[in-house]
């Protein structure tokens, strides 16, 4: 059946906490410095009071913004190059939040916190980063319905972090590499186990157990000026928590894994790359309403 945004049967939520519906389907960085035009060219975790950007619409429009108290200031120009404030301003209320870019990739990463791992010691082949690919169409934000396709199995959420790309990046070194990083976000990898790791029924790749349509949850803001390496990401499951680890617990950090995928993959700006989820995963269901927070970034409702 089709599936619309007022059908409430789960919501994912980002604190961030990143919220959507889901059902069942039948048959560059900123500084605080500048403030009214700026280009991506600076570190992304400068000391600077926290700025959340947005992509938004409403109505015929559709844009950028800067979240300002309860009002988005609406931005002209590209945001991931010179970008300047308009006179314009909407109440936060009256807008609809989208997923905060437009990526031409999105990758995410295995096994990238210890406590996801089966064992605590590392295998070996999770001493560099393990990055895969999900599809941009896969993204979904404030509202959005997260559809559970009729012949899934288990579906199990995975709150993560979510570094945005600022600028072109290829071939950096670790040392350079969040002059690259424009920001991040949070993201929820809903991940069909069955297609994923079932010994005799798992796909040869995860482009469905990861990437099907409506299984990344992102947003609500991307934000700037605040501490990427040591954030607090939780996650609740009908009001219990599920997920709880700091960013601090990440095997690789965020300049590591940027710098490790450029080697081979170019980054565009605005591409996404979901760093990893702690812990242990359980199934979700239409009905359960699922909370991720990530400390700092915001609310998708």
């Amino acid at each position: 059946m089709g599936i619309h945004r007022r059908t409430l049967v789960l919501l994912i939520v980002i604190l961030g906490i990143v919220r959507g519906v889901v059902s069942a389907e039948t048959a560059t960085s900123p500084v605080a410095a500048k403030v009214d035009e700026q280009k991506a060219d600076s570190p992304a975790a400068a000391k600077a009071e926290p700025i959340r950007y947005l992509r938004f619409s409403k109505g015929d429009t559709v844009s950028y913004g800067l979240l300002e108290g309860q009002r988005v200031r609406q931005l002209s120009g590209d945001l991931f190059g010179k970008w300047a404030k308009t006179d314009m301003t909407h109440a936060l209320a009256d807008v609809k939040l989208l997923p905060p870019t437009q990526p031409t990739q999105v990758l995410a990463l295995a096994g990238n916190y210890r406590s996801h791992l089966p064992e605590e010691k590392i295998p070996p082949k999770f001493a560099i980063p393990q990055p895969f690919f999900k599809s941009p169409s896969c993204l979904v934000g404030q509202g959005d319905t997260i559809v559970i396709p009729k012949d899934a199995k288990t579906v199990h959420y995975e709150a993560e972090l979510v570094i945005v790309i600022g600028k072109l990046c290829r071939k950096v070194p670790k040392h350079e590499a969040m002059q690259f990083v424009f920001g991040i976000t949070a993201g929820n990898d809903i991940s069909e186990r069955i297609w994923q790791n079932d010994a005799d029924a798992k796909d040869v790749q995860w482009w469905r157990a990861k990437g099907a349509d409506t299984f990344g949850p992102v947003g609500p803001y991307i934000v700037t000026g605040v501490d990427y390496d040591n954030l607090m990401l939780r996650l609740r499951l009908n009001g219990e928590v599920k997920q709880e680890s700091r960013t601090s617990q990440l095997i690789h950090d965020l300049a590591s894994t940027v710098s490790f995928i450029s080697q081979y993959v170019t980054l565009h700006p605005g591409d996404m790359i979901f760093t990893g989820t702690p812990g242990k995963t359980s199934e979700i269901k239409p009905g359960d309403l699922v909370e991720v927070e990530l400390e700092g970034v915001g609310v998708l409702r």
